[in-house]
């Protein structure tokens, strides 16, 4: 760029001297002096700018240089016409009126750049020129003509404008960046440019610009920014920096930031560093935010560690990745195992792929997981000891699984007691058996003869007796099936019956102790495979709980229904008090009650739905419910009527 300037300067001051010299050395001079009229064509068609000398008040072109000649994308055809003639396209663009004042009123004009629409090598376009009219003078100082001397600088305002396009982009680039951007200038650090975000990142206003860094941002002294900087200059190196800490006074007080931001070496064409261009990124939110979230996991981690539980977590999808430290003190596992992998080694082995199973439906589904299962003991692989696995998700902010967090509680110890308990049961319900048979005998007998005295009073506290004999009869053959379902002792007696016959029978024998109307909706199943003793048990054990569930109703609905010729669903419909949603699943566990202000109306040990359930399961078939809390609940069960026929299958 210095090269074009200079050049043009020489030959604007070659113009001024050519055309001072026409001024001094007018006609009548160069005739005194013998100058001819073939030596001043030979001075202007050798001169190295465009020039021509217009006569007269026409302004013929009386003289015209290659180079101008060049300039009009003309030809010496020209010689002689009215320059108007030749350029008729420039009247109009202001040249009348600037050749009027130099004609007329002999004023010298210069022109700086001026923008010309010029006919050209076939095309209208806009041209820039510097260039001189001056007043040529007779000898009798009376204008006769004008000089022009010119220089097309099209090129250099094109490339400059270019450059300044680039320039007005390149800074508006910086300036709608959502980043924060800065330009230092020189290795004093001058602050050439700052945008917005850059100057609310220091806490300062348009000012600092101009500024040196160090000066517009004292606190920066002691921290290694400004040094850094400087080595730039003279390493040319690229540096750049991750949440790296950096201390600035905003808002009037001295605050910490941190940043992910680089230094640029800007480079000139000798390869060396003028400027430096900073760009950086507020990252403080985030290293604060994770900052919080690795106290709150040091906290958990330690909150855990002090639980007895093994307290772990697992992803998204299921894989443990955390256990805590008393899943290796028990487990003598090193740290570094995979805690999923160490899971599978001490679970005993054929209770793996259930325990799999439900957790794999509880991942898919997003429902709790709660499992009982046994761990090999550490100090003797002989011995497993009973651990109680619950897990919850964490949802983020969508409502997707984030993870999951478990424990795993040892319940060997209630296991046992529960062992105890059972045993206890079983030996205490037989031991009872056998007395309240002969209770009942005794009772009966005192019925009989009290009703042949027709003592009817007596005789029927006598029946209320029976009766009662009877209802803790049930209670302890509910005790003894439960002892004998945790033992794995129930027995299945199968055989062929009519399960229709059986459908009236059990609905007949609950009608006679019950004011509900017992509805039985008839459909033909014919004979079923299976132990018809228990099916009865658990076809009363739902027709009871329905009775005794909506007292506040009148009916109870029955129905069996024979699907695909060898399903059969068996339902029990009331308008009882209804289960919760929550509370559905737990209805068929072992001692389940129903809760709240209504417990106390509702006697009974919670065994007969547990018995039921595991009735049905030992039978091949499932038992679940529908209910709506406060409208009613539907209790079914369904079986294969014929077992053999799907074994054969």
């Amino acid at each position: 760029m210095s090269i074009n300037v200079n050049y043009f300067t020489f030959r604007k001051h070659q113009s001024v001297l050519i055309n001072y010299a026409l001024k001094q050395y007018e006609m009548k001079s160069f005739l005194e002096q013998n100058v001819s009229q073939d030596s001043l064509v030979t001075l202007f068609s050798q001169a190295p700018v465009a020039m021509c000398l217009l006569i007269g008040d026409q302004l013929v072109v009386q003289n015209a240089n290659p180079q101008i000649l060049e300039l009009w994308d003309r030809d010496e055809e020209v010689i002689g016409k009215p320059i108007f003639e030749v350029l008729p396209e420039i009247k109009d663009q202001g040249f009348q009126e600037i050749f009027d004042s130099v004609y007329k009123k002999g004023e010298i004009f210069n022109g700086d750049r001026l923008p010309i629409f010029l006919e050209k090598y076939g095309k209208f376009e806009e041209r820039f020129f510097n260039f001189i009219y001056a007043p040529v003078y007779n000898g009798d100082q009376k204008i006769i003509g004008i000089s022009v001397v010119a220089t097309e600088v099209t090129d250099q305002v094109i490339s400059e404008r270019k450059l300044k396009e680039s320039e007005y982009r390149f800074e508006d680039l910086i300036t709608k960046s959502d980043y924060s951007i800065a330009i230092y200038r020189s290795d004093d650090l001058y602050i050439e440019l700052a945008n917005e975000l850059m100057l609310k990142t220091w806490g300062k206003d348009s000012s600092v610009i101009g500024m040196k860094l160090e000066d517009a941002l004292p606190e920066l002294e002691g921290q290694p920014f400004i040094g850094i900087l400087k080595d730039i200059f003279a390493t040319g190196k690229t540096y750049t920096a991750t949440e790296d800490r950096v201390n600035l006074v905003v808002d009037g007080k001295l605050q910490t930031f941190y940043f992910n931001f680089s230094y640029k070496p800007l480079k000139n064409s000798n390869g060396e560093v003028y400027a430096i261009y900073n760009m950086a990124v507020d990252v403080t939110d985030l290293v604060i935010a994770r900052t919080e979230i690795q106290i709150r996991e040091e906290k958990f981690r330690e909150l855990a560690d002090s639980m007895p539980q093994f307290v772990w977590t697992s992803d998204e999808k299921g894989k443990i990745m955390y256990m805590n430290e008393n899943w290796y003190r028990y487990t003598g596992f090193d740290k570094d195992t995979d805690p999923h992998e160490s899971l599978k080694k001490i679970i005993k082995p054929e209770v793996f792929k259930k325990v799999s199973a439900i957790w794999n439906e509880s991942v898919k589904t997003g429902k709790p997981f709660e499992v009982e299962y046994e761990f090999q003991d550490f100090k003797n692989p002989e011995i497993y000891r009973w651990f109680l696995g619950r897990a919850v998700p964490t949802f983020d902010e969508n409502g997707n699984v984030k993870q999951w967090i478990g424990t795993f509680t040892d319940i060997d110890d209630f296991k046992q007691l529960q062992t105890q308990k059972d045993n206890f049961l079983g030996i205490a319900s037989h031991e009872l058996k056998t007395p309240l048979t002969s209770l009942k005998l005794y009772t009966q007998f005192i019925e009989k003869n009290l009703a042949r005295k027709n003592d009817i009073k007596n005789a029927d506290v006598a029946r209320k007796m029976d009766s009662q004999i009877d209802h803790l009869t049930g209670l302890i053959s509910d005790l003894l099936d439960v002892t004998k379902i945790q033992n794995g002792k129930i027995q299945l007696n199968e055989s062929y019956f009519d399960f229709d016959q059986l459908t009236e029978e059990v609905i007949a024998e609950q009608q006679m102790s019950s004011r509900h109307k017992i509805m039985l909706k008839k459909s033909i199943i014919g004979e079923v495979y299976a132990d018809r003793h228990r099916i009865s048990q658990v076809m009363s054990n739902l027709i009871s709980n329905a009775i005794k569930y909506s007292p506040d109703a009148c009916e109870v609905h029955v129905s069996a229904l024979l699907e695909d010729n060898n399903r059969i669903t068996f339902s029990v419909r009331d308008f009882g008090i209804g289960i919760p949603e929550d509370k559905q699943a737990k209805v068929f566990e072992q001692y389940y009650r129903v809760s709240g202000s209504k417990e106390h109306t509702f006697p009974g040990l919670g065994l007969g739905l547990y018995i039921s359930s595991e009735i049905i399961k030992r039978t091949g078939g499932r038992i679940y419910v529908h209910s709506v809390e406060g409208k009613g609940s539907d209790f079914c069960f369904e079986i294969l009527k014929n077992k053999k026929v799907k074994e054969n299958a």
